[in-house]
């Protein structure tokens, strides 16, 4: 029986990556490897690989990151952290009547954040 699935994502620089998850997105920092970390926010596992040869503009990488409720907060608390980070789609209610934002990680991952109505 599959009880989850953790997705498994690229850091170029691993301290970048850490400061970026830890401090901006309050992950909790679960264990680091070195070439190999592991976070958890709410419950969700995340790991992370390392990737020293990829292009941030050139990432295809992307995650899905569903949420319960107030998206709204979530997006006020990222900008009043780190004003400089790096929006691709800013909070809209997309035709379906999901409410998403999306962002990057320094490694060019897309985080699109997702709340149904």
């Amino acid at each position: 029986m599959i009880i989850s699935v953790i997705p498994k994502l690229p850091f170029i620089n691993r301290d970048e990556t850490i400061f970026f998850y830890v401090e901006q997105l309050e992950f909790e920092l679960l264990s680091d490897y070195g070439d190999y970390l592991i976070m958890e926010k709410d419950g969700v596992e995340v790991h992370f690989f390392s990737f020293p040869s990829l292009i941030p503009s050139k990432s295809d990488f992307m995650v899905y990151v569903r949420i319960d409720a107030n998206i709204e907060s979530l997006v006020a608390s990222f900008k009043s952290k780190n004003p400089s980070l790096k929006w691709i789609l800013d909070l809209e209610t997309k035709p379906w009547g999901q409410k998403e934002f999306s962002l990057s990680d320094p490694n060019g991952t897309c985080l699109t954040f997702g709340q149904s109505q």
